[in-house]
């Protein structure tokens, strides 16, 4: 059958994955989510909206549909900033570009000709790394493999990581402490992970990989999400969870 396409709480559409028989986004909202789980949680949109002439990279595990990649174009057509900004990103399982045509992320984007951007991204996406200039100060780097074959091959440091494969029981290997250390050692000391998940087991597989952890309030009614720092002091706002302990369980095998 292939993807589904579902409208969402908030108007705008994800789509139902074929492979892991899951939505791509909350089906209360998109959108919504994405803009508090990966932008506001952090304080990413803060920046984007800033008058700070600063250069960001950014690395997303599981680009999707390219929703959080049209989510910053929105951002930063916000604001006259000339901001430098890298997204790098990684798919196993990329849309089909005709399905994304069809793809709808609602009334408050529809300033942006996000479909035809999308569309040359999936038409020309080739093994290993891809380069496309999506916006005169944003450069896309989208590899197209797993996350174990995922490399850095120009050093990049990150500045803020989306941590967004599907969930932790259907797609174990977007959640390994292996795949969490490899997003650490390319990381700036004061770069801020976030995802959407709670899942004990995912938090620790980043506390065995040295993040620093901590609660953030869910979107649209979800209890909580994780957002992760190596600087502890980037986190002083939030409620931390027991590192220490979470390791040790890790260590013991509790999670498999």
């Amino acid at each position: 059958m292939g993807n589904q396409i579902k409208k969402t709480g908030d108007g705008s559409d994800t789509l139902v994955s074929d492979t892991f028989n899951q939505p791509y986004h909350s089906l209360s909202g998109a959108v919504s989510e994405s803009r508090i789980v990966y932008f506001e949680s952090t304080g990413l949109d803060e920046l984007l909206l800033s008058s700070k002439q600063v250069d960001i990279n950014l690395m997303e595990i599981g680009f999707g549909t390219g929703m959080n990649l049209v989510l910053l174009l929105d951002y930063l057509g916000k604001t006259q900033s000339q901001k430098n900004i890298t997204f790098c990103s990684v798919e196993a399982y990329p849309v089909g570009p005709e399905l994304v045509l069809e793809i709808d992320f609602g009334k408050s984007l529809s300033h942006l000709n996000y479909r035809e951007i999308l569309k040359n991204i999936f038409s020309n996406l080739k093994p290993g790394w891809n380069t496309f200039d999506v916006h005169s100060n944003i450069s896309l780097n989208l590899f197209h493999g797993t996350f174990t074959e995922l490399s850095n091959p120009d050093d990049s440091v990150f500045d803020y990581i989306m941590h967004d494969p599907f969930s932790p029981d259907s797609n174990p290997a977007g959640w390994t402490a292996d795949l969490f250390a490899k997003l650490s050692s390319w990381s700036s000391d004061d770069a801020m992970l976030s995802t959407y998940s709670a899942a004990t087991s995912a938090r620790a597989a980043m506390a065995a990989a040295g993040w620093k952890i901590a609660r953030a309030p869910g979107a649209l009614g979800k209890r909580e999400m994780t957002v992760a720092s190596i600087n502890p002091e980037k986190l002083s706002h939030l409620k931390r969870v027991n590192e220490k302990r979470l390791i040790e369980r890790f260590k013991d095998g509790e999670f498999g």
